[in-house]
């Protein structure tokens, strides 16, 4: 049995338990009304970014409490841990440096005695001549004409941090190319692909470390026959394929050359990976040159965690107010809102960074924990959503924090859209705080002329209570560098969450999990005879499937 606020492993954890019982008596208007500097004294900014983090359900107290528990939980030492290259993903042995791969000062970057620094350099330098032969009409296709189109073959990790960045980076896009995506097995989305692209000028990018993923293997495995098909021979393939992987086998056996591949390190998680040569498609998309300003940006945030005080830090404050809202005020899932259309992908991505690091229940020690990890991650764009899920988020009865994203200004002025779009941002994120009083509501129904026994039937259901927390992050503009900061700030929330909560953020076994099985099971799928020997409802799914497969 869970118990959320059972964090007994950290003494401040009791302190908080108290501060919880006296906020759920407290309401964010009145907050405001005591104190006319909340705002100043509860808003920061770091690496392009502005945190107005002042319509939490917070006070001193709070604060102080949450930067206390972190301070107890080694948050500081396991920060510097990570940096330096220490094995902190301890199930799987390896360190975690996707923060070096956005590193350009000169300071070496140890893992098992060797600096990795220089490999990471050169591999920016290949990254960087790839991409200018693409763009300058120097890489040809099977019947000598350039590249046009770019197919990312690749999933998780090789995706959703892809699409997000590039997306977000829309403005800055090279002309004269396009890019598509194959993630899933599902033949739908590879077909459809193929059905928007010529095979005499695409370039397809393979992205898997082992070379061995299914979904982009299987993929890879079509696009080539697909490319045979339509004319192209099979010395040529390696005309028309680069590869991001450590197995080099397997990619000489497919029929890339290995001068069109580029490497990755063990100690690059898959979610954390669009820093590496995975982001080969980002700087083919948007240069090269951007796509060191996304490192660059990313890397400011990195030296902000690393140096600002626990309790002017921002993805710490980010971190602890979302283990002071699952943990002590019951609040299960967390949205994220951009009121960016080039931010669209943003949920998606986060919801791979968070859920699948901070989705654990086991703690370095092997004990079970006995209070909530992970949150739920979800959301979408403004002003869309307003007229969707706002709703349960300004009248429902779950507690569900809110990020508000929205930039100041935009790459596209068109008239006052955009000044209209940053209004609801402000007037979404006011509502949610004060709400509307039962006594606010009968006075402007009566002013409107209605009468009283309308006054009373209707009143209660225009009542919206407030009193829910959500943070506004605002950028000058959506940028190269302010992508990269706002990707890396979510990305080091999650490893203080998990530092707090004493899992390890960087292993997936329970997406392993179904991964083994899918290979067990389409020898079921591909045999024969009858499947008896698991359990009946997926002996029953198989026979489903043969029925209309035979």
């Amino acid at each position: 049995m869970i118990n959320s606020t059972a964090l007994d492993h950290l003494p401040a954890s009791k302190d908080l338990a108290a501060l919880q019982q006296q906020m759920a008596n407290t309401h964010l208007r009145d907050l405001f009304a005591e104190d006319p500097n909340r705002f100043d004294r509860y808003s920061l900014e770091a690496a392009g970014l502005f945190l107005d983090y002042s319509k939490h359900l917070i006070n001193d107290d709070v604060m102080a409490s949450l930067v206390t528990l972190a301070e107890q939980a080694n948050l500081a030492q396991a920060r510097d841990a990570m940096f330096a290259g220490d094995k902190i993903n301890y199930t799987e042995k390896r360190a975690v440096l996707h923060t070096a791969l956005r590193s350009f000062g000169d300071a070496p970057v140890m893992v098992d005695g060797e600096d990795i620094m220089p490999g990471i350099r050169e591999t920016r330098a290949r990254m960087q001549a790839m991409t200018e032969q693409v763009h300058s009409g120097q890489w040809l296709g099977h019947t000598g004409k350039p590249i046009k189109h770019i197919v990312n073959i690749g999933i998780g990790g090789s995706y959703l941090g892809l699409k997000t960045a590039i997306n977000a980076m829309t403005p800055y896009h090279v002309k004269g190319f396009e890019h598509h995506f194959v993630a899933n097995i599902d033949p739908n989305e590879l077909s459809e692909v193929l059905g928007k692209i010529d095979p005499e000028t695409t370039l397809f990018i393979v992205a898997s470390k082992s070379f061995g993923t299914l979904e982009t293997l299987q993929n890879a495995q079509a696009a080539r026959a697909w490319m045979i098909a339509q004319g192209c021979a099979e010395q040529d393939i390696r005309k028309h394929f680069m590869a991001i992987s450590t197995n080099l086998k397997a990619i000489d056996q497919f029929g890339i050359a290995q001068e069109n591949t580029l490497p990755l390190w063990d100690w690059v998680g898959g979610r954390y990976s669009l820093w590496s040569s995975i982001g080969l498609l980002i700087s083919m998309v948007v240069g090269y040159d951007n796509f060191e300003r996304l490192l660059k940006g990313a890397e400011a945030m990195d030296q902000h965690f690393c140096t600002a005080p626990l309790a002017e830090n921002m993805p710490v404050i980010a971190g602890l107010l979302g283990v002071w809202y699952q943990n002590f005020m019951g609040a299960e899932s967390h949205a994220v809102i951009s009121y960016d259309y080039f931010l669209r992908d943003l949920p998606g991505h986060l919801q791979q960074v968070d859920m699948e690091s901070n989705g654990k229940r086991t703690r370095e020690d092997g004990s079970t924990v006995a209070y909530h990890t992970g949150s739920v991650i979800w959301g979408g764009t403004g002003t869309n959503d307003q007229h969707a899920y706002h709703q349960l988020l300004h009248q429902g009865t779950r507690l569900i924090p809110v990020d508000f994203i929205a930039p100041a200004t935009t790459h596209n002025p068109i008239g006052e859209q955009h000044p209209w779009l940053y209004t609801n941002a402000l007037a979404q994120s006011q509502a949610m705080m004060q709400g509307k009083t039962l006594e606010e509501v009968r006075d402007e129904l009566t002013a409107s002329g209605m009468d009283a026994d309308q006054v009373e039937r209707l009143a209660a259901h225009k009542v919206i209570p407030g009193n829910r927390p959500n943070s506004m992050i605002v950028p000058e503009k959506i940028t190269p560098e302010t992508t990269g900061a706002l990707i890396a700030m979510y990305e080091h929330k999650v490893f203080v969450q998990g530092t707090i909560w004493q899992i390890n953020p960087f292993d997936q076994w329970g997406v392993e999990l179904g991964k083994v099985l899918g290979d067990r099971l389409i020898e079921k799928i591909r045999a024969k005879e009858e499947t008896t020997d698991q359990d009946s409802s997926t002996n029953g799914l198989i026979r489903r499937f043969k029925q209309f497969n035979r």
